[in-house]
């Protein structure tokens, strides 16, 4: 198996390679658009699992609404519109026909829409022309909905992962009898979110909310996490979006209150998407590949029999099965590899590349002694283990990796956040260094939009939490009340 370019070669470069060799995902003939291939498909099946159970958890339910939206939907919500215009895909036509010549397929002009349909670049307008029907009284709130669905939006600079035409996610949309409610519940969804990155994904992220340059098309107020990835770039793994009553009186959603009036609703959205696998594989991976987290590895062991023969085989198998059967016991996907197409060499980096968190390698001699060989991916360390501890010592093993990455993520965080008080320092330190950057700010968008555009680095969050901090902002000097994170970013 080819190995990696280098992270410090070409960063870029080897993210590709990556993606590629380790059978996560591919580019599509349809430009921009990608085909996740299953071993990929089944981490995110892994995400989708544990985020599902969560959203339940907290009293969400799953619904699914049309790909198709009409396009006088978006043009209700006028600041939304303008956040998605230019991304939108618009379907003008229902129906293609040969052409006259019978050597091609053409779209039939007699086929035309009476209304043009845009395929859902998200789905807050759609939504909230159903929650119309559905609400009447404050009996029938909240409504607490998630739907698991495809996105489109047209992007013209494209990335696996990371940035994609069509994506996978999740947008939950709930409908409430206060603004108090509403608030209380993104900000609890930005929770739940900062709790699967760190405590499944074992990346550490910050929480706070964007400035008002950032929020999303039509939100009042978007609270997000940020991650921040090995090449000190950040990456937004998750928003929030309190909406206020914009969707409520853009579709004229009211509810009649206890006391007889007539309220109108409030509001939240929130998504994540398979961006999330950008951010894991670039939160943890090294040069050799893939470095998986064990709650979302789609195999947690794998087993390579090392031997010559069929005779060695034999016997290596009965103890294989049964190890693979006591660890499958246990909960752990696990893998008895004994293709006999492929040497245990290529099988060792295989499963280096796909990030496979515990290698255990058996031979004749471990037979005769009682021990296996267990590798752990992460650290990459060795060591012979009794037969008769090796179902607890890789249990442990699991627990142990899950932990080591996310302080090994923490540690070049807290290494890569630097405080800066002026404006040559700041530039420097995006230059030279990168990661997050604590400045002050003066709170003008157009002081953000001037950052932007001489070092690239934008507002990734305002903090939620920590002490207020009184300065002056880095750029223009002016009075400040906190500190922000700046950083370059995907």
């Amino acid at each position: 198996m080819a190995k990696l370019t280098k992270r410090e070669e070409n960063y870029s470069q080897w993210y590709n390679e990556l993606v590629n060799k380790a059978d996560l995902a591919e580019n599509s003939d349809v430009r921009g658009c990608m085909i996740i291939k299953p071993y990929g498909y089944s981490i995110w099946e892994k995400m989708q699992a544990a985020l599902d159970r969560m959203f339940k958890d907290t009293g969400h339910s799953n619904a699914y609404f049309p790909l198709f939206i009409p396009k006088s939907y978006l043009s209700k919500e006028a600041s939304h519109i303008q956040g998605f215009a230019k991304e939108c895909a618009v379907v003008t036509h229902y129906r293609l026909k040969t052409s006259e010549d019978g050597k091609s397929v053409i779209v039939d002009p007699d086929a035309k829409l009476e209304e043009e349909l845009i395929i859902r670049p998200t789905s807050e307008t759609i939504i909230w022309n159903s929650y119309r029907n559905w609400i009447q009284s404050y009996r029938d709130l909240p409504i607490l909905l998630n739907q698991w669905a495809n996105v489109v939006r047209w992007e013209m600079r494209t990335r696996l992962f990371l940035r994609t035409a069509e994506f996978l996610w999740q947008e939950g949309h709930t409908a409430h009898a206060t603004k108090d409610e509403a608030i209380s519940e993104a900000e609890q969804m930005l929770r739940v979110y900062a709790k699967f990155a760190e405590e499944f994904m074992a990346m550490p992220v910050l929480q706070g909310v964007k400035s008002e340059n950032e929020r999303f098309a039509g939100a009042v107020e978007t609270y997000c996490i940020e991650a921040l990835m090995q090449d000190g770039k950040a990456l937004q793994a998750g928003t929030s979006h309190f909406l206020g009553q914009n969707f409520a009186k853009a579709f004229d959603v009211k509810y009649a209150t206890k006391e007889g009036g007539q309220e109108y609703v409030w509001a939240t959205s929130w998504g994540v998407s398979t961006r999330l696998m950008g951010a894991l594989i670039m939160s943890h991976s090294d040069d050799l590949g893939l470095v998986l987290p064990p709650k979302l590895a789609p195999i947690h062991v794998a087993i390579v029999p090392i031997y010559r023969g069929e005779e060695q085989l034999a016997e290596i198998s009965v103890y294989a099965h049964q190890l693979r059967d006591e660890l499958r016991a246990k909960g752990l996907e696990v893998r008895y590899d004994d293709r006999d197409t492929h040497k245990p060499g290529f099988k060792f980096a295989e499963y280096e590349m796909k990030g496979v968190p515990v290698r255990i390698a058996i031979g004749p001699k471990d037979m005769e002694k009682g021990t296996v060989e267990v590798a752990r991916r992460d650290t990459l360390e060795k060591a012979f283990i009794a037969q008769d501890k090796v179902v607890d010592h890789v249990l442990h093993l699991m627990d142990d990796i899950q932990s080591t990455i996310y302080q090994r993520a923490l540690k070049h965080r807290a290494e890569n956040t630097t405080s800066v008080d002026d404006y040559e320092s700041f530039k420097e330190v995006l230059e030279k260094k990168g990661g997050f950057v604590l400045a002050h700010w003066d709170g003008s968008a157009e002081t953000e939009e001037l950052i932007k555009q001489e070092t690239k680095a934008t507002i990734r969050l305002i903090p939620i939490e920590g002490e207020s901090e009184a300065g002056v902002c880095v750029r223009t000097g002016k009075p400040s009340e906190r500190r922000v994170v700046f950083a370059k970013a995907y």
